[in-house]
Protein backbone atom coordinates (compact mmCIF):
# COMPACT_ATOMS: atom_id res chain seq x y z
CA UNK A 1 0.00 0.00 0.00
CA UNK A 2 1.39 3.46 -0.83
CA UNK A 3 1.88 5.74 2.14
CA UNK A 4 -0.09 9.01 1.89
CA UNK A 5 1.74 12.13 2.93
CA UNK A 6 -0.25 13.80 5.73
CA UNK A 7 0.37 17.27 4.28
CA UNK A 8 -1.09 16.24 0.88
CA UNK A 9 -4.16 14.71 2.53
CA UNK A 10 -4.69 17.80 4.67
CA UNK A 11 -4.37 20.10 1.61
CA UNK A 12 -6.92 18.08 -0.33
CA UNK A 13 -9.37 18.08 2.60
CA UNK A 14 -9.10 21.85 3.01
CA UNK A 15 -9.61 22.39 -0.73
CA UNK A 16 -12.75 20.25 -0.78
CA UNK A 17 -14.22 22.05 2.25
CA UNK A 18 -13.63 25.42 0.61
CA UNK A 19 -15.25 24.24 -2.62
CA UNK A 20 -18.35 23.10 -0.74
CA UNK A 21 -18.68 26.38 1.14
CA UNK A 22 -18.21 28.47 -1.99
CA UNK A 23 -20.48 26.22 -4.09
CA UNK A 24 -18.22 26.63 -7.06
CA UNK A 25 -18.90 24.86 -10.38
CA UNK A 26 -18.33 21.15 -10.66
CA UNK A 27 -15.51 21.69 -13.11
CA UNK A 28 -13.49 23.59 -10.50
CA UNK A 29 -14.14 20.85 -7.94
CA UNK A 30 -13.10 18.21 -10.44
CA UNK A 31 -9.84 20.04 -11.11
CA UNK A 32 -9.18 20.24 -7.39
CA UNK A 33 -9.79 16.51 -7.07
CA UNK A 34 -7.49 15.81 -10.02
CA UNK A 35 -4.69 17.94 -8.58
CA UNK A 36 -5.19 16.35 -5.17
CA UNK A 37 -5.15 12.87 -6.66
CA UNK A 38 -1.87 13.64 -8.40
CA UNK A 39 -0.39 14.82 -5.12
CA UNK A 40 -1.63 11.81 -3.16
CA UNK A 41 -0.39 9.32 -5.76
CA UNK A 42 2.97 11.01 -6.12
CA UNK A 43 3.38 11.23 -2.34
CA UNK A 44 2.98 7.47 -2.00
CA UNK A 45 5.89 5.05 -2.25
CA UNK A 46 5.76 1.47 -3.50
CA UNK A 47 7.79 0.06 -0.58
CA UNK A 48 6.03 -0.67 2.69
CA UNK A 49 8.10 1.96 4.50
CA UNK A 50 7.06 5.62 4.54
CA UNK A 51 9.11 8.23 2.74
CA UNK A 52 11.02 10.74 4.80
CA UNK A 53 9.34 14.14 5.27
CA UNK A 54 11.85 15.73 2.89
CA UNK A 55 11.18 13.12 0.19
CA UNK A 56 7.42 13.35 0.65
CA UNK A 57 7.47 17.14 0.39
CA UNK A 58 9.63 17.04 -2.75
CA UNK A 59 7.34 14.50 -4.42
CA UNK A 60 4.23 16.42 -3.47
CA UNK A 61 5.65 19.67 -4.82
CA UNK A 62 6.68 18.00 -8.07
CA UNK A 63 3.26 16.44 -8.57
CA UNK A 64 1.46 19.71 -7.96
CA UNK A 65 3.80 21.52 -10.36
CA UNK A 66 3.16 18.94 -13.08
CA UNK A 67 -0.57 19.10 -12.42
CA UNK A 68 -0.54 22.89 -12.70
CA UNK A 69 1.30 22.64 -16.02
CA UNK A 70 -1.31 20.24 -17.38
CA UNK A 71 -4.15 22.47 -16.26
CA UNK A 72 -2.46 25.54 -17.74
CA UNK A 73 -2.02 23.79 -21.09
CA UNK A 74 -5.64 22.65 -21.06
CA UNK A 75 -6.83 26.16 -20.21
CA UNK A 76 -4.81 27.53 -23.14
CA UNK A 77 -6.39 24.96 -25.43
CA UNK A 78 -9.88 25.98 -24.29
CA UNK A 79 -9.15 29.66 -24.76
CA UNK A 80 -7.68 29.08 -28.23
CA UNK A 81 -10.65 26.97 -29.36
CA UNK A 82 -13.13 29.59 -28.23
CA UNK A 83 -11.21 32.34 -30.06
CA UNK A 84 -11.37 30.63 -33.45
CA UNK A 85 -14.20 32.33 -35.36
CA UNK A 86 -13.56 32.55 -39.11
CA UNK A 87 -17.11 33.83 -39.59
CA UNK A 88 -16.13 37.11 -37.95
CA UNK A 89 -13.71 38.21 -40.66
CA UNK A 90 -14.78 36.51 -43.89
CA UNK A 91 -18.07 36.07 -45.77
CA UNK A 92 -19.79 32.72 -46.12
CA UNK A 93 -19.14 30.57 -49.16
CA UNK A 94 -21.90 30.38 -51.81
CA UNK A 95 -21.96 27.28 -53.99
CA UNK A 96 -22.16 28.29 -57.67
CA UNK A 97 -23.92 25.07 -58.71
CA UNK A 98 -26.23 22.74 -56.86
CA UNK A 99 -29.79 21.51 -57.24
CA UNK A 100 -31.43 24.89 -56.67
CA UNK A 101 -29.23 26.57 -59.28
CA UNK A 102 -29.91 23.82 -61.82
CA UNK A 103 -33.63 24.06 -61.15
CA UNK A 104 -33.63 27.83 -61.60
CA UNK A 105 -31.87 27.61 -64.94
CA UNK A 106 -34.14 24.88 -66.28
CA UNK A 107 -37.34 26.70 -65.31
CA UNK A 108 -36.53 30.25 -66.40
CA UNK A 109 -38.48 30.18 -69.65
CA UNK A 110 -41.63 28.39 -68.45
CA UNK A 111 -42.20 29.97 -65.01
CA UNK A 112 -39.95 33.00 -64.55
CA UNK A 113 -41.47 33.98 -61.17
CA UNK A 114 -40.84 30.54 -59.72
CA UNK A 115 -37.38 30.47 -61.27
CA UNK A 116 -36.57 33.76 -59.52
CA UNK A 117 -37.55 32.29 -56.14
CA UNK A 118 -35.44 29.17 -56.66
CA UNK A 119 -32.55 31.32 -57.89
CA UNK A 120 -32.76 33.37 -54.71
CA UNK A 121 -32.43 30.17 -52.66
CA UNK A 122 -29.44 29.13 -54.78
CA UNK A 123 -27.72 32.46 -54.11
CA UNK A 124 -27.64 31.92 -50.33
CA UNK A 125 -24.70 30.26 -48.53
CA UNK A 126 -25.68 26.77 -47.41
CA UNK A 127 -24.10 23.84 -45.64
CA UNK A 128 -22.29 21.02 -47.41
CA UNK A 129 -23.40 17.77 -45.78
CA UNK A 130 -20.77 15.07 -45.46
CA UNK A 131 -21.58 11.43 -44.79
CA UNK A 132 -21.22 7.80 -45.77
CA UNK A 133 -22.55 8.58 -49.25
CA UNK A 134 -19.18 10.15 -50.13
CA UNK A 135 -16.66 7.56 -51.28
CA UNK A 136 -13.75 10.02 -50.86
CA UNK A 137 -14.76 12.57 -48.26
CA UNK A 138 -11.26 14.06 -48.03
CA UNK A 139 -11.34 14.95 -51.72
CA UNK A 140 -14.86 16.39 -51.45
CA UNK A 141 -13.84 18.63 -48.56
CA UNK A 142 -10.56 19.62 -50.21
CA UNK A 143 -12.42 20.76 -53.35
CA UNK A 144 -14.77 22.88 -51.27
CA UNK A 145 -11.87 24.39 -49.38
CA UNK A 146 -10.04 25.29 -52.59
CA UNK A 147 -13.14 26.95 -53.99
CA UNK A 148 -13.71 28.92 -50.79
CA UNK A 149 -10.10 30.07 -50.47
CA UNK A 150 -10.12 31.21 -54.09
CA UNK A 151 -12.71 33.89 -53.33
CA UNK A 152 -11.86 34.56 -49.67
CA UNK A 153 -14.90 32.92 -48.11
CA UNK A 154 -15.61 30.40 -45.34
CA UNK A 155 -17.48 27.16 -46.08
CA UNK A 156 -19.98 25.58 -43.70
CA UNK A 157 -19.40 21.83 -43.52
CA UNK A 158 -21.79 19.43 -41.80
CA UNK A 159 -20.27 16.21 -40.42
CA UNK A 160 -23.07 13.63 -40.40
CA UNK A 161 -21.66 10.14 -40.07
CA UNK A 162 -21.95 9.13 -36.41
CA UNK A 163 -22.60 5.39 -35.91
CA UNK A 164 -26.32 4.58 -35.42
CA UNK A 165 -27.20 7.89 -37.05
CA UNK A 166 -30.82 9.03 -36.66
CA UNK A 167 -31.69 5.93 -34.60
CA UNK A 168 -32.66 4.00 -37.72
CA UNK A 169 -35.15 6.57 -38.98
CA UNK A 170 -35.26 8.42 -42.33
CA UNK A 171 -31.56 9.39 -42.26
CA UNK A 172 -30.25 6.14 -40.78
CA UNK A 173 -26.71 5.02 -41.46
CA UNK A 174 -23.32 6.27 -40.36
CA UNK A 175 -19.91 4.76 -39.74
CA UNK A 176 -19.73 1.11 -38.74
CA UNK A 177 -17.99 1.65 -35.39
CA UNK A 178 -16.05 4.29 -33.39
CA UNK A 179 -12.72 3.47 -35.02
CA UNK A 180 -14.18 3.82 -38.50
CA UNK A 181 -15.85 7.06 -37.49
CA UNK A 182 -12.65 8.64 -36.23
CA UNK A 183 -10.80 7.56 -39.36
CA UNK A 184 -13.52 9.31 -41.35
CA UNK A 185 -13.17 12.44 -39.19
CA UNK A 186 -9.41 12.39 -39.84
CA UNK A 187 -10.14 12.47 -43.57
CA UNK A 188 -12.45 15.46 -43.12
CA UNK A 189 -9.76 17.22 -41.08
CA UNK A 190 -7.12 16.53 -43.75
CA UNK A 191 -9.44 17.89 -46.41
CA UNK A 192 -9.90 21.10 -44.40
CA UNK A 193 -6.19 21.51 -43.71
CA UNK A 194 -5.37 24.86 -42.14
CA UNK A 195 -8.84 26.21 -42.89
CA UNK A 196 -10.57 28.50 -42.44
CA UNK A 197 -13.74 26.46 -42.09
CA UNK A 198 -16.83 26.08 -39.96
CA UNK A 199 -18.00 22.59 -39.03
CA UNK A 200 -21.42 21.69 -37.62
CA UNK A 201 -20.74 18.42 -35.84
CA UNK A 202 -23.34 15.65 -36.04
CA UNK A 203 -26.85 17.10 -36.18
CA UNK A 204 -29.23 15.37 -33.75
CA UNK A 205 -26.50 13.10 -32.34
CA UNK A 206 -26.75 14.46 -28.78
CA UNK A 207 -30.39 15.45 -28.76
CA UNK A 208 -31.53 12.16 -30.27
CA UNK A 209 -29.35 9.70 -28.39
CA UNK A 210 -32.08 8.76 -25.94
CA UNK A 211 -32.74 5.74 -28.18
CA UNK A 212 -29.34 4.31 -27.27
CA UNK A 213 -28.39 2.28 -24.18
CA UNK A 214 -26.27 4.10 -21.62
CA UNK A 215 -23.01 2.49 -22.73
CA UNK A 216 -23.63 3.57 -26.32
CA UNK A 217 -24.45 7.11 -25.22
CA UNK A 218 -21.16 7.34 -23.36
CA UNK A 219 -19.36 5.95 -26.38
CA UNK A 220 -21.03 8.53 -28.61
CA UNK A 221 -19.96 11.49 -26.50
CA UNK A 222 -16.41 10.13 -26.39
CA UNK A 223 -16.38 9.87 -30.18
CA UNK A 224 -17.63 13.42 -30.57
CA UNK A 225 -15.10 14.73 -28.05
CA UNK A 226 -12.31 13.04 -30.01
CA UNK A 227 -13.73 14.47 -33.24
CA UNK A 228 -13.59 17.98 -31.78
CA UNK A 229 -9.89 17.56 -30.99
CA UNK A 230 -9.07 16.21 -34.45
CA UNK A 231 -11.02 18.87 -36.32
CA UNK A 232 -9.58 21.78 -34.33
CA UNK A 233 -5.98 20.53 -34.21
CA UNK A 234 -4.81 22.65 -37.15
CA UNK A 235 -6.19 25.80 -35.54
CA UNK A 236 -8.34 27.22 -38.34
CA UNK A 237 -11.63 25.37 -37.89
CA UNK A 238 -14.52 26.52 -35.73
CA UNK A 239 -16.52 23.51 -34.53
CA UNK A 240 -20.12 23.82 -33.39
CA UNK A 241 -21.42 20.65 -31.74
CA UNK A 242 -25.08 20.18 -32.57
CA UNK A 243 -27.45 20.64 -29.65
CA UNK A 244 -30.88 20.04 -31.17
CA UNK A 245 -33.66 22.52 -30.49
CA UNK A 246 -35.68 23.81 -27.51
CA UNK A 247 -38.52 21.38 -28.11
CA UNK A 248 -36.33 18.33 -27.65
CA UNK A 249 -34.01 18.27 -24.62
CA UNK A 250 -34.04 20.65 -21.59
CA UNK A 251 -31.15 23.11 -21.52
CA UNK A 252 -29.48 21.71 -18.35
CA UNK A 253 -29.39 18.18 -19.77
CA UNK A 254 -28.17 19.38 -23.16
CA UNK A 255 -25.41 21.40 -21.51
CA UNK A 256 -24.30 18.27 -19.65
CA UNK A 257 -24.18 16.31 -22.91
CA UNK A 258 -22.25 19.09 -24.63
CA UNK A 259 -19.69 19.19 -21.84
CA UNK A 260 -19.16 15.45 -22.23
CA UNK A 261 -18.81 15.89 -26.00
CA UNK A 262 -15.98 18.43 -25.66
CA UNK A 263 -17.73 21.78 -26.03
CA UNK A 264 -15.07 23.40 -23.87
CA UNK A 265 -12.54 22.69 -26.63
CA UNK A 266 -14.76 23.94 -29.46
CA UNK A 267 -16.17 27.29 -30.54
CA UNK A 268 -19.61 26.25 -29.26
CA UNK A 269 -22.78 24.57 -30.48
CA UNK A 270 -25.39 24.68 -33.24
CA UNK A 271 -29.16 24.84 -32.85
CA UNK A 272 -32.31 24.17 -34.86
CA UNK A 273 -30.51 22.30 -37.65
CA UNK A 274 -33.20 21.20 -40.13
CA UNK A 275 -35.71 22.50 -37.58
CA UNK A 276 -38.58 24.96 -37.57
CA UNK A 277 -38.46 26.61 -34.12
CA UNK A 278 -38.57 30.40 -34.16
CA UNK A 279 -35.28 32.25 -33.92
CA UNK A 280 -36.41 34.00 -30.74
CA UNK A 281 -37.17 30.77 -28.90
CA UNK A 282 -34.00 29.11 -30.15
CA UNK A 283 -31.88 32.09 -29.07
CA UNK A 284 -33.31 31.96 -25.54
CA UNK A 285 -32.56 28.24 -25.38
CA UNK A 286 -29.03 28.86 -26.64
CA UNK A 287 -28.37 31.48 -23.97
CA UNK A 288 -29.55 29.05 -21.28
CA UNK A 289 -27.11 26.43 -22.58
CA UNK A 290 -24.30 28.98 -22.94
CA UNK A 291 -24.63 29.94 -19.26
CA UNK A 292 -23.98 26.29 -18.41
CA UNK A 293 -21.07 25.81 -20.81
CA UNK A 294 -18.75 28.66 -19.79
CA UNK A 295 -20.10 31.11 -22.35
CA UNK A 296 -19.96 28.91 -25.44
CA UNK A 297 -21.10 30.68 -28.61
CA UNK A 298 -23.67 29.23 -30.99
CA UNK A 299 -25.15 29.38 -34.48
CA UNK A 300 -28.81 29.01 -35.47
CA UNK A 301 -30.19 27.31 -38.57
CA UNK A 302 -32.87 29.67 -39.92
CA UNK A 303 -33.35 27.92 -43.26
CA UNK A 304 -36.97 26.87 -42.68
CA UNK A 305 -38.20 28.58 -39.53
CA UNK A 306 -39.99 31.57 -41.08
CA UNK A 307 -43.42 30.36 -39.90
CA UNK A 308 -42.23 28.57 -36.78
CA UNK A 309 -43.01 24.92 -36.02
CA UNK A 310 -46.04 23.06 -37.34
CA UNK A 311 -49.10 23.32 -35.10
CA UNK A 312 -49.22 19.54 -34.65
CA UNK A 313 -45.49 19.21 -34.14
CA UNK A 314 -44.75 17.55 -37.47
CA UNK A 315 -41.04 17.71 -38.24
CA UNK A 316 -40.73 15.70 -41.48
CA UNK A 317 -41.57 17.91 -44.46
CA UNK A 318 -44.35 19.71 -42.58
CA UNK A 319 -46.65 21.75 -44.80
CA UNK A 320 -47.11 25.51 -44.55
CA UNK A 321 -43.55 26.35 -43.48
CA UNK A 322 -41.42 29.22 -44.82
CA UNK A 323 -37.84 30.24 -45.35
CA UNK A 324 -36.35 32.05 -42.37
CA UNK A 325 -33.84 34.88 -42.13
CA UNK A 326 -31.14 34.80 -44.78
CA UNK A 327 -27.69 33.61 -43.65
CA UNK A 328 -25.79 36.37 -41.87
CA UNK A 329 -23.11 36.97 -39.27
CA UNK A 330 -24.86 40.19 -38.22
CA UNK A 331 -27.04 38.78 -35.45
CA UNK A 332 -27.10 41.60 -32.90
CA UNK A 333 -26.25 39.12 -30.13
CA UNK A 334 -22.64 38.64 -29.01
CA UNK A 335 -23.25 34.95 -28.28
CA UNK A 336 -24.81 34.15 -31.67
CA UNK A 337 -22.03 33.91 -34.24
CA UNK A 338 -24.34 33.51 -37.24
CA UNK A 339 -27.70 32.67 -38.69
CA UNK A 340 -26.98 29.87 -41.14
CA UNK A 341 -28.81 27.76 -43.67
CA UNK A 342 -27.34 24.49 -42.47
CA UNK A 343 -30.22 22.54 -43.97
CA UNK A 344 -30.59 23.12 -47.71
CA UNK A 345 -34.13 24.41 -48.25
CA UNK A 346 -35.90 22.15 -50.70
CA UNK A 347 -34.07 18.97 -49.74
CA UNK A 348 -36.49 16.40 -48.35
CA UNK A 349 -36.51 15.22 -44.73
CA UNK A 350 -37.58 11.77 -45.87
CA UNK A 351 -40.45 9.79 -47.34
CA UNK A 352 -43.17 11.58 -45.41
CA UNK A 353 -45.85 14.11 -46.35
CA UNK A 354 -45.29 13.26 -50.01
CA UNK A 355 -41.54 13.78 -49.97
CA UNK A 356 -38.80 11.74 -51.68
CA UNK A 357 -35.88 10.07 -49.91
CA UNK A 358 -34.04 12.14 -47.29
CA UNK A 359 -31.65 14.63 -48.87
CA UNK A 360 -33.29 14.50 -52.30
CA UNK A 361 -34.05 17.83 -53.99
CA UNK A 362 -37.80 18.50 -53.94
CA UNK A 363 -38.55 21.63 -56.01
CA UNK A 364 -42.22 21.86 -55.03
CA UNK A 365 -41.36 22.05 -51.34
CA UNK A 366 -38.62 24.59 -52.03
CA UNK A 367 -41.07 26.79 -53.89
CA UNK A 368 -43.63 26.54 -51.11
CA UNK A 369 -41.02 27.63 -48.56
CA UNK A 370 -39.97 30.57 -50.73
CA UNK A 371 -43.52 31.72 -51.55
CA UNK A 372 -44.38 31.92 -47.85
CA UNK A 373 -41.20 33.72 -46.84
CA UNK A 374 -41.27 37.36 -45.80
CA UNK A 375 -37.94 38.29 -47.44
CA UNK A 376 -37.65 36.99 -51.00
CA UNK A 377 -37.61 38.76 -54.41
Amino acid sequence: MPIVAPRALHALTVTLRRQRRARRPRQTLALALAAGALALTAAGAPPATAATPVEANARETGALTRGAAVLTARSSRVTAARRVNPLRDQPLYVEPGGSASTQAKSGTGARPADAALIRWIAQQPQGLWLGDWHTDVRAVVARRMRAARANGTVPVLVAYNIPDRDCGQHSHGGASDPAAYLRWIDKVARGIGAGPATVVLEPDALAGMGCLPRSARLERTRMMSAAVDRLTAAGGTAVYIDAGNPGWVPAPLMAKRLRAAGVARSRGFSLNVSGFETTERVAAYGRAISRRTAGAHFVIDTSRNGNGPHERGEWCNPPGRALGAAPSTETGDPLIDAYLWVKRPGESDGTCNGGPEAGTWWPEYALDLARRASATP
